[in-house]
């Protein structure tokens, strides 16, 4: 029992960029635009984050905070691909986020090696710090992202427009709502908070990003919205849920008593956890109706 709650500062470093992905990929399926990229939005934001805080961390005491905007940006930036092929020209959704997946992947080692002349950033000699009990500023970060989301979504008209742009469109079309409009919003959303969760993770967990930084964080967040069932709440304890799952596949190979079992054991856990908790309690029947079909003016 001592050796778990030593381990709360360290799980709450890794739930909270999961969590952060997470919820902007539940406003992005609230809106009716299923993001799969979340994987490689994560690293855009990773790279970026890693890279900015390398190149002035020497120079720049704030470097930590404007390397997070700074992958939230780019996060944000590489998100319109997706907005543009999904929502303006009704591509299929899933093709426009696996290639953002593929663009990250590719695209990061190609600029890692123009800027440093290898694979991966230079090591920066800082990320950031534990704060109050160890905890990190990102799981406060985290409860922030989750409380705003479930303010707009649920306590503002903004959030009931975005919602019926996912529930029905053509409805939502007929009481003056742009369909278009808040479905870009939703989605921009989505890349910006997937920045900052690959910048909160690459400044927390690792000294430098490499193609394996975000290690299926991304897709776990994507797992998190559907145990969620695409509620705010539901999404921070299936996150939570995760990230847990991670940490402890990290960290119980420390535990005496766990010792007997076989390091790969540990390794995929996470993913074992993932899988059967959606097959068991996850239901399509409580997604967004119109999630993932494309909305044309006029359309029934």
């Amino acid at each position: 029992m001592n050796d778990l709650i030593r381990m709360i500062p360290s799980i709450l470093m890794i739930v909270s960029p999961i969590l952060i992905s997470a919820v902007g990929g539940m406003i992005c399926e609230k809106a009716g635009v299923v993001n799969i990229a979340l994987e490689g939005l994560m690293g855009i934001g990773a790279f970026t984050a890693a890279t900015v805080h390398v190149l002035i961390e020497s120079s720049t005491p704030a470097s930590v905070w404007i390397a997070i905007l700074a992958g939230a940006a780019a996060g944000l930036v590489v998100s319109i691909i997706h907005a543009y092929a999904s929502i303006s020209l009704n591509a299929n959704q899933v093709i426009s986020g696996t290639g953002i997946n593929l663009l990250s992947t590719g695209g990061t080692i190609f600029l890692a090696q123009v800027i440093f002349k290898m694979e991966r950033t230079q090591p920066f000699k800082l990320g950031m710090m534990p704060g109050f009990a160890g905890i990190y500023p990102t799981a406060w970060i985290a409860l922030a992202i989750v409380l705003l989301s479930w303010y707009l979504l649920y306590r503002r008209p903004f959030g009931l427009r975005l919602r019926a742009c996912g529930e029905h469109p053509q409805a939502a079309a007929s009481a003056g709502i742009d369909v278009r409009r808040m479905r870009y919003i939703a989605v921009l959303a989505s890349g910006f908070l997937a920045g900052v969760a690959g910048a909160c993770l690459v400044l927390t967990q690792t000294i430098q990003y490499t193609v394996n930084t975000i290690n299926g964080a991304g897709f776990i967040a994507l797992a998190a919205v559907s145990f969620g069932r695409w509620l705010p709440k539901g999404v921070a304890g299936a996150s939570l849920l995760f990230g847990t799952a991670v940490a402890l596949a990290i960290y119980m190979v420390n535990i005496e008593s766990l010792r007997f079992l076989p390091s790969e054991f540990f390794s995929i856990l996470p993913y074992i956890i993932t899988l059967v908790t959606l097959v068991l309690f996850s239901g399509r029947d409580y997604a967004p109706r119109a999630s993932g079909q494309p909305y044309e003016r006029g359309g029934s």
